[in-house]
């Protein structure tokens, strides 16, 4: 899981290839699929639009987010 610093929006990115982006008390905000090439990500969302991330030094800048792994944001 990946978590805001704030824990406002968590990003699950399953081994399917799927994604599941929960905001605030909404589950299931935004899902869809993704591919990894390399450190970039290219997402799909299930709505059609797409979006882009890479992970850089284990964080991942996802548009203008940044997302740690949630059990490095608690240390």
């Amino acid at each position: 899981m990946w978590v805001t610093a704030d824990g406002g929006i968590r990003q699950e990115l399953r081994a399917d290839g799927r994604y599941d982006e929960a905001r605030g008390n909404r589950p299931s905000a935004y899902t869809g699929r993704y591919t990894v090439t390399g450190s970039h990500l290219h997402y799909v969302d299930d709505s059609g639009f797409t979006a882009t991330g890479e992970v850089r030094e284990g964080v991942l800048y996802h548009e203008h987010l940044v997302l740690r792994r949630e059990e490095e944001r608690r240390t």
